[in-house]
């Protein structure tokens, strides 16, 4: 059965309150469209959560998230041992806030250089269920979108994460799998091996695309979007 929702987020550590701590109120409207999009795959049967890491692996529902690391130590989920990669983190964080927090769910990640036609092909294996899927998506766009952005302003970073935010938009699968990978790279681009298991993923669907957020506080770029 294909994929029934998704949602994208992105996966900065301030999302979780305990970590922004007085700057929470900061990341109010993004926190709030990143639990709104999640909240649309508690129609699924299963969650698949993807995103990024130094290393492919796969985690059970069971596995742990802690952000001990970001001064929040006593904000942690799962009944395992914390292991999820912090883009992965963040997803059981979300989905731990919402109606979808029951469902079984399982953890994917992928390493920056995942080639874009794994990627693809990793979304159609995922929806190649006989389960009704609910597939979450983590990933930032571009670090490099202004002077105050964890790596310096690039010029094309802003056009690059634009080009981003309007396939999401329109659900322009074809744009989401030509990324490049070296391009996505150079620009900090955390996001472009989910975005592309996203594009495999919806191949089967006429699932709609909604475009909620888009923006770079942190000199970063930031979206939210969900296709139901």
């Amino acid at each position: 059965m294909p994929v029934v929702a998704a949602a994208v987020c992105p996966h900065p550590p301030l999302l979780v309150p305990e970590v922004a701590s007085g700057a929470a109120p900061e990341l109010d409207d993004l926190r709030a469209a990143s639990l709104t999009a999640v909240e649309s795959l508690a129609t699924a049967a299963r969650i698949v959560v993807i995103g990024s890491a130094t290393a492919a692996s796969t985690y059970d529902g069971a596995a742990g998230g802690s952000f001990g690391a970001y001064g929040a130590s006593g904000v942690r989920f799962g009944t395992g041992p914390a292991v999820l990669p912090l883009s992965l983190a963040i997803g059981g964080w979300l989905l731990e806030q919402t109606k979808a927090v029951h469902l079984p769910r399982t953890y994917r990640a992928l390493p920056p250089d995942t080639p874009p036609d794994a990627c693809v092909r990793l979304g159609r294996e995922i929806a190649d269920s006989n389960d009704r899927i609910g597939l979450l998506v983590m990933g930032d766009g571009s670090a490099r979108r202004s002077e105050h952005s964890p790596v310096h302003l690039h010029p094309r970073a802003e056009i690059f994460d634009t080009t981003v935010a309007n396939a999401l938009q329109h659900r322009n699968l074809d744009v989401l799998k030509a990324v490049d990978p070296d391009l996505a790279n150079e620009l900090q681009a955390a996001g472009r091996a989910p975005w592309q298991v996203l594009a495999g993923a919806l191949e089967g669907t006429s699932l709609s695309g909604d475009l909620t957020y888009e923006a770079a506080p942190y000199g970063v770029g930031y979206f939210v979007a969900s296709f139901t």
